[in-house]
């Protein structure tokens, strides 16, 4: 049983607005780097190889929350487009490392600047002054949700 109280309308529809305005601003910030020759999903891949020196497809997959096998054919489809490479991992020969290329860094780092570039512009294009600061105080809460 939940001896957790009920929450509270307000809450209950300002989780409904986040939900629904955060996955609207997210499939708009990732249109406006121009990945259309690329899937949400292989971007996602690319974007989290950026900070890695090389991970394992199971890895991958675990991370990304999709099976193993989803996670193979994302990894070769990159790996064609010549995003990433599979090397030996030096620690155990029997494993192959997925890593980015220079043209799948490149793709990450143009793809963050767009994305950057097109927020920002928006922000300052059609929000007061006033409406900034309340954007980033809004952000401030919403952040504190995610800590444990």
């Amino acid at each position: 049983m939940n001896d957790s109280p009920r929450p509270s309308p307000s809450a209950v529809q300002a989780s409904r607005e986040v939900r629904m305005i955060i996955g609207r601003l997210r499939r708009r910030i990732l249109n406006a780097a121009g990945a259309g020759d690329i899937t949400f999903g292989q971007e996602s891949v690319l974007t989290r190889l950026s900070g890695e020196q090389g991970v394992t497809a199971s890895e991958l997959a675990s991370a990304e929350g999709v099976r193993h096998q989803s996670m193979t054919a994302t990894v070769a489809s990159l790996t064609a487009l010549g995003l990433v490479e599979r090397r030996p991992d030096p620690d155990d020969g029997r494993r192959l490392l997925i890593a980015l290329t220079a043209a799948g860094h490149r793709r990450v780092e143009e793809g963050r600047q767009a994305r950057q570039e097109w927020l920002a512009g928006r922000l300052q294009n059609r929000c007061t002054e006033e409406e900034r600061r309340a954007v980033i105080a809004a952000m401030a809460v919403l952040e504190r949700l995610t800590r444990d």
